[in-house]
C-alpha cells in the first residue's frame, strides 16, 4: 500500500519482485451475496479475506456520493461497496502495482464499475474530494504514514464527509483514534468486534495540523 521504511518487501512495497502465486477467495456477505476475488502473493491478505477487511465492509456507515478505497489492495472493499450500492461513484487507489492490476482484475470478475488508480497516499487524488474515505490502514508501515493518511483523508473530504478506518484496538487502533480525534476534532467507536473496532470522524470545519 504504501513506501517501505525498509529495503524488505512488504505489501505496500510499489513494485513487487517476490514470484507471482494467485490464489482465489470468496467472500459471502450477510446477506447471502457472493464476491469472488483473485488474490496474488505480495498483497495483504493473500488467499483470503481479512476478518478487519470483512467488519468494515459489514458495518460501515454509507452514504454520500463518492467514495474512496484507499489503499485498496486487490480491491474488496471498494468492489463490495459498488456491488451493494450501485449509484455511488467509487474510487480505489493503492501504491502496490500488482494490487492495483488484480484490483482491476477482480473489478470486472464481479462486473462493477469503478476507477482505480495507482499511487500513495492522496497522489492520485489531488484535486478531488470525497464524502466517505474507508481504510483498513497498514499500521506496519509506521505511525507517521498512518498519521499522514489521516490527515490527508481530512483534507479531501468535503465538509459532512467522513473517514471510517478499522484496526485492532490494542493493535495500534488506539493511536489512530486519538489521532483522528486530534485532526478531525471528533471521533467514536461506530462498531466493536472481537478487538477490532471501526473509528469514525466526521469533517466539520477545517482539519487539525
Amino acid at each position: 500500500m504504501w513506501p517501505p521504511s525498509a529495503s524488505m518487501e512488504h505489501y505496500y512495497t510499489e513494485k513487487p519482485k517476490s514470484e507471482l502465486r494467485v490464489k482465489t477467495a470468496i467472500l459471502k456477505l450477510k446477506n447471502g451475496r457472493v464476491y469472488q476475488f483473485q488474490t496474488p502473493s505480495g498483497v495483504f491478505s493473500f488467499g483470503a479475506i481479512d476478518k478487519a477487511t470483512r467488519i468494515l465492509i459489514e458495518h460501515c456507515e454509507v452514504y454520500g456520493r463518492k467514495v474512496l478505497d484507499l489503499g485498496c489492495g486487490y480491491g474488496v472493499i471498494g468492489i463490495v461497496l459498488k456491488g451493494e450500492y450501485p449509484d455511488l461513484e467509487v474510487c480505489m487507489s493503492d501504491i502496490n502495482e500488482r494490487a492495483v492490476e488484480f484490483a482491476k482484475i477482480n473489478a470486472r470478475k464481479n462486473n462493477v464499475d469503478v476507477t482505480i488508480k495507482l499511487g500513495a497516499f492522496f497522489e492520485p487524488w489531488k484535486d478531488e474530494k470525497f464524502d466517505l474515505v474507508l481504510m483498513n490502514p497498514p499500521l506496519a508501515a509506521g505511525k507517521n504514514v498512518v498519521l499522514r493518511l489521516i490527515r490527508e483523508s481530512c483534507e479531501h473530504l468535503n465538509n459532512g464527509g467522513s473517514l471510517q478506518l478499522v484496526a485492532y484496538h490494542n493493535k495500534g487502533g488506539s493511536y489512530i483514534k486519538r489521532a483522528m480525534k486530534e485532526i478531525f476534532g471528533n471521533v467514536e467507536d461506530l462498531y466493536k468486534e472481537g478487538g477490532i473496532r471501526i473509528y469514525k470522524s466526521l469533517k466539520v470545519g477545517s482539519c487539525s495540523n
